[in-house]
């Protein structure tokens, strides 16, 4: 796969020690959002639907680096809302890559040009460009003309300038196979590494209606990567191989939800990155706390369709250290498996029901954002 060989070394080390360590929970990858404000609204997206005052609170660049130090995951993904929005984001990417963890900025590039002044390219550094097709699909999946054109540009401004950059796309079952292959041939010709992931089905997006179910996503993985092989192409797929043979059914992965936490201006988010059912005040009450058990597919309706990245390439991960043959086995793309019987699907049937806990959630917070006011309303006074 196209990540670095100096990633690979530094965090196949980080699970080695937690393997011999005889720790059976730890992060990989910290999820960091420090606002949820985007300049976009993607009809696909879930994470933007909060009242403006929520969408307005922003976390300091030392609560980020202090979530960083607490959580103590070689890789840290910085997404949102959209990060370049934030004022202090050159000094909490400045922060992290101090500390030798490997950033992953994540940006739609509306303004990557304008603020790539803010930082310095580094080994531990990329910018992930949300690219989620060519131009017609990109376009139409962030509901916004014209966005394509701007991103490549910032990509192309962003690699003359030294970054490493990465392409993370989010697939929806309105693209075929083949203009998935397009895309990853595109993205591939313009340097770039690639992130890919059928799309989460949260319960506040707009558009509901092109979530890929587990078997389209199987089927249509199965039909990309048979494409990719009759083109000879190897894609720069950021992932290891053992994801994409889950992708394409092939493995009968549990997720492991903890191996990507979340720290957002609300907390740390129970139980993962992709579904907010709870937060808590520190890393160690998250990993203590949450009920682990109760989530992921077969579990919780709300897991019943997922495959994304960030609870699936954990487990991959694992899995590698504790199996290494299969690495050989499958050391590419070109050797995951197309044709034929797939791995057993989980059973769904005895998954417990979906809770709504959104509005419980915001009311929540909206009385402490009220708190805070009054506090520091009534504190001003005193002063006066």
């Amino acid at each position: 796969m196209s990540v670095s060989l100096h990633q690979q070394i530094r965090v196949g080390a980080y699970v080695a020690k937690q393997t011999l360590m005889g720790r059976e929970k730890y992060p990989l990858v910290l999820f960091l959002e420090p606002l949820f404000r985007c300049n976009l609204a993607c009809p696909g997206c879930g994470k933007i639907d909060y009242p403006a005052p929520i969408l307005n609170k922003r976390l300091s660049a030392q609560e980020c680096l202090d979530a960083v130090d607490e959580c103590g995951a070689p890789v840290v993904a910085i997404p949102g809302g959209e990060p370049l929005i934030h004022k202090e984001i050159g000094e909490i990417v400045e922060g992290i890559v101090k500390r030798k963890k490997f950033v992953s900025l994540c940006t739609n590039a509306l303004l990557l040009e304008k603020k790539l002044h803010l930082f310095k390219p580094s080994p531990f550094l990329f910018f992930s460009v949300h690219l989620d097709g060519l131009e017609e699909e990109h376009d139409r999946a962030v509901d916004q003309k014209g966005t394509f054109k701007i991103a490549v540009k910032a990509i192309k401004a962003a690699q003359d300038a030294g970054f490493q950059v990465n392409v993370n796309a989010t697939i929806f079952d309105n693209m075929t196979a083949e203009q998935v292959a397009d895309y990853l041939d595109f993205a591939t010709d313009l340097g770039c590494n690639i992130s890919i992931s059928p799309g989460y089905a949260y319960e506040r997006a707009e558009d509901k209606e092109h979530f890929l179910s587990r078997e389209k996503t199987k089927n249509l993985f199965r039909d990309i990567f048979k494409i990719g092989k009759e083109r000879g192409r190897e894609w720069n797929l950021s992932h290891s191989s053992l994801f994409l043979n889950f992708l394409a059914g092939n493995e009968e992965y549990h997720c492991t939800p903890w191996g990507s936490p979340t720290r957002n201006v609300f907390g740390w988010q129970k139980p993962c990155y992709l579904l907010g059912e709870g937060y808590v005040s520190t890393f160690k009450e998250l990993m203590e706390t949450t009920e682990w058990d109760k989530y992921g597919t077969g579990k919780y309706e709300k897991c019943s369709n997922c495959m994304a990245h960030c609870g699936y390439e954990p487990t991959a991960a694992m899995d590698a250290v504790k199996h290494p043959f299969k690495m050989f086995r499958i050391p590419n793309m070109f050797k995951i498996k197309t044709e034929g019987p797939m791995a057993p699907e989980i059973d769904l049937s005895n998954a417990r029901p979906a809770e709504d806990m959104h509005e419980e959630l915001v009311e929540a917070e909206m009385s402490k954002i009220e708190a805070e006011k009054k506090s520091a309303k009534e504190r001003a006074e005193a002063a006066a």
